[in-house]
C-alpha cells in the first residue's frame, strides 16, 4: 500500500528546495536525489554525482560506491503512486546481465555511467557487496512480485557476479528514513509484536531475558541492518551474500521448506539497555537495541525479502537480553561469535599494542580517550577534542607516516595487511593528540575551502588527502619530500597560528593536482574517474608536485607567505623515515 503521507512529503521537499530544481531535470531524478540525501545521507555533491539517469544511462539511474561499507548499490527509481509492473525489474536484470561485460557496457553508456563503471569495476575486484535496488513509491503488481522472486533466484545462481535485488517500497523508504533521522543518536528502539505461545520470559543470572520465535517477515522491519547501525557492538559487519554460510541460509529460504529455517538456525542474540514485555498485548519494546550475533543472518534475510514475505510460517529464534553494562556486552559479542572464525581485524581492539597506546595516551592526557571498540562511546568526563577513534587513528597513521592516503580509506587493508607496520607500542601520546587535532581542523575547514566538486564527492578519501597535503607542506618547506616525515607533535605551531592560510593552500594544491590528472586523461582520450585516481599513487605524486610548486610561487611575495613558511619550518631532527606500506 502506498504511503500517501510520505509521498506528499517527498513532493513538498523537492519543490521547496532549489537544490533539486537547479541540479536535476525531472521529478524522477529529484526523487532519487531526495532518497540518496535522506536515506543514505549522501551530501549534495555526492547525490548529484551518484545520479546517472538520462540518455544512454543503460537503465542505471544511480550508483553508490561506498568504500567504508564495501558495497556497490545500483538503483532504479520509479516515482509515481500507481502500480509497478515487471518492466523495472526486467531493466534491473538487464543491467546485471550487461555488467558481465563491463567494458562493452561502458563503451555504449553516457559519460556519467562510464565514470561510475570504472569505480564499480574496481570495487567488484575487491569483492564489494553488490546490491540492486528498485526504489519506488508505487505498488508492485502480482506478476511483478512473481518476477522479483524469479530474478532473486536468477541473480543468486551465478558465481561470477553474485548480487542481491531489493524492492524499496514506501514502507521501507519510511523505515530507512526514520533510521537515518535517528542516526545521530547512539540508541535504536524497536517494538516486536510476538505471537502467543511462541515466547518465554525469564530471569537468567539476574538479567531480564526473552526467548522468542520471531517471524522472518518481522525482521524486515528492523532498522539499521543495511547500514550496520544495528550491529554496532558486533565484532564484525556483514561478510556479503557470497559468503559460504550466507549462501546456505539463502538456499534454505529459497527451498521448499523455509519454515525449517528455525530448526536449522542457531538463533540471533540481541542486547538492549531496557527491555519491556507487555503480556496483555504481546509487545516487546527494546531500547538501545544492538544485535551482537546475527549480522550475517539478518542481512541475508533482507536480501531475500520477497521469499521471506511469502513464508509467513518461517521463524528465527531470538535471544533478547537486557544488558546495560558495556563491558559485559562486549564479552557477549565476542563469545557468541566464537562458533565461526573471527578475522584479526575484528579483534584488533584487544591487541596488546592497541592497549599499550590507549594506556599511555590516557595517562598522558587524563581527560583524553582512545576509543578502541566498535560502538563504544566517549565517557561524559572525557574531553571530546581529545577523544579519538581507533579507526580514524589508524587511517591518520597510514596517511601521515606511510604517506599513503590512497590506502587509508580501506579499513580492511589498514587493520589486516598493514596493522603491524602502523601500530607501535612506543608511539608518542603527543603525536596521537596532534594527529587528532589536525583531523579536527580538516573537518572544521572542510566546508570553507573551495575544493573541486569531484573531491567533495569522495569525502572518505579526500579528507585524508587533505591531511596528507598538509603533511606534504611541512616536507616541502623543509626540503624533505621523498626523504622524511615530520613528527605530528612538531607541527602544532602551524596548527594554532596558520590554519587559516594552510588549509586553503592545501585545498588549492589538491585542485591543481586533480586538474593536471584530468588534462592527462583527456589528452589520452581515457575515461577519468576521480575516485579511482584517489586510489592510486599518481594522485600522491601530483599533490607533492603541486605543493612544491605552490611554495615556490609564494617566494615571489604572496601575502602572508613569510608567516606561513615560518610556521612550516621545523628542525630536521623532528623528521624520520617514512613507514613502508607498499
Amino acid at each position: 500500500m502506498v504511503n500517501v503521507e510520505l509521498l506528499t512529503r517527498i513532493k513538498n521537499d523537492i519543490q521547496a528546495d532549489i537544490y533539486y530544481s537547479q541540479n536535476f531535470s525531472n521529478d524522477g531524478q529529484r526523487f532519487l536525489a531526495w532518497y540518496l540525501r535522506n536515506v543514505y545521507l549522501r551530501t549534495r555533491e555526492q547525490a548529484r554525482d551518484d545520479i546517472t539517469d538520462g540518455a544512454d544511462d543503460k537503465e542505471i539511474d544511480a550508483v553508490v560506491v561506498d568504500d567504508e561499507k564495501r558495497q556497490v548499490i545500483i538503483i532504479q527509481g520509479k516515482f509515481y503512486s500507481g502500480p509497478v509492473d515487471h518492466q523495472p525489474l526486467q531493466e534491473i536484470l538487464a543491467v546485471w546481465l550487461q555488467m558481465k561485460n563491463l567494458e562493452q557496457l561502458q563503451q555504449n553508456a553516457n559519460k556519467k555511467v562510464q565514470v561510475k563503471l570504472v569505480e564499480v569495476s574496481d570495487a567488484l575486484e575487491q569483492d564489494y557487496d553488490l546490491t540492486f535496488e528498485l526504489v519506488t513509491t508505487g505498488t508492485l503488481t502480482p506478476s511483478a512480485q512473481a518476477d522479483l522472486k524469479l530474478f532473486q533466484d536468477t541473480i543468486d545462481n551465478f558465481d561470477n557476479l553474485t548480487a542481491s535485488i531489493i524492492v524499496v517500497d514506501t514502507a521501507m523508504i519510511q523505515a530507512r528514513w526514520d533510521d537515518a533521522l535517528s542516526r545521530a543518536l547512539p540508541k535504536l528502539t524497536h517494538t516486536f509484536t510476538l505471537e502467543p505461545g511462541k515466547y518465554l520470559s525469564l530471569d537468567v543470572a539476574g538479567f531480564k531475558t526473552v526467548l522468542a520465535a520471531v517471524r522472518l517477515s518481522d525482521c524486515l522491519k528492523l532498522t539499521g541492518i543495511k547500514d550496520g547501525l544495528l550491529f554496532r557492538k558486533n565484532v564484525r559487519q556483514s561478510l556479503g551474500i557470497t559468503n559460504k554460510v550466507n549462501r546456505g541460509l539463502k538456499q534454505t529460504l529459497s527451498g521448499e521448506t523455509p519454515q525449517f529455517f528455525f530448526l536449522y538456525h542457531n538463533g540471533i542474540t540481541a542486547l538492549c539497555e531496557e527491555l519491556a514485555l507487555d503480556p496483555a498485548t504481546n509487545s516487546l519494546t527494546l531500547k538501545g537495541l544492538s544485535v551482537v550475533n546475527g549480522c550475517q543472518s539478518l542481512n541475508t534475510i533482507l536480501a531475500c525479502s520477497e521469499k521471506v514475505k511469502a513464508a509467513p510460517d518461517a521463524h528465527v529464534l531470538f535471544r533478547f537480553y537486557e544488558i546495560p553494562q558495556v563491558d559485559l556486552a562486549d564479552k557477549i559479542s565476542i563469545n557468541t561469535n566464537s562458533q565461526s572464525a573471527v578475522k584479526p581485524r575484528d579483534l584488533r581492539s584487544n591487541d596488546k599494542r592497541v592497549n599499550a597506546l590507549k594506556r599511555a595516551y590516557e595517562i598522558r592526557y587524563p581527560d583524553g580517550y582512545l576509543i578502541t571498540k566498535r560502538g563504544e562511546e566517549r565517557p561524559a568526563d572525557k574531553d571530546a577534542t581529545k577523544t579519538i577513534d581507533l579507526s580514524q587513528f589508524a587511517k591518520c597513521l597510514m596517511t601521515w607516516h606511510c604517506q599513503r592516503p590512497n590506502v587509508a580509506y580501506n579499513e580492511n587493508a589498514v587493520f589486516d595487511k598493514h596493522f603491524d607496520k602502523l601500530f607501535h607500542s612506543d608511539y608518542k601520546p603527543e603525536d596521537i593528540l596532534a594527529l587528532n587535532q589536525w583531523m579536527q581542523v580538516v573537518n572544521t575547514y572542510w566546508d570553507k575551502i573551495n575544493l573541486n566538486d569531484a573531491l567533495l564527492v569522495s569525502q572518505s578519501y579526500s579528507k585524508f588527502y587533505l591531511l596528507f597535503t598538509i603533511q606534504t607542506a611541512f616536507c616541502a618547506a623543509n626540503n624533505q619530500v621523498g626523504k622524511g616525515v615530520p613528527s605530528p607533535s612538531a607541527t602544532t605551531l602551524a596548527l594554532t597560528t596558520s590554519s587559516d592560510s594552510l588549509l586553503p593552500m592545501a585545498g588549492t594544491c589538491m585542485n591543481m593536482a586533480l586538474q593536471e590528472a584530468i588534462d592527462e586523461y583527456q589528452a589520452n582520450n581515457k575515461v577519468f574517474s576521480p575516485q579511482n585516481w584517489l586510489k592510486n599513487k599518481d594522485s600522491i605524486l601530483k599533490i607533492q608536485n603541486a605543493v612544491q610548486m605552490y611554495l615556490t610561487m609564494m617566494m615571489v611575495g604572496m601575502p602572508g607567505a613569510k608567516e606561513l613558511k615560518t610556521s612550516l619550518t621545523i628542525p630536521p631532527e623532528h623528521f624520520s623515515m617514512r613507514w613502508s606500506a607498499d
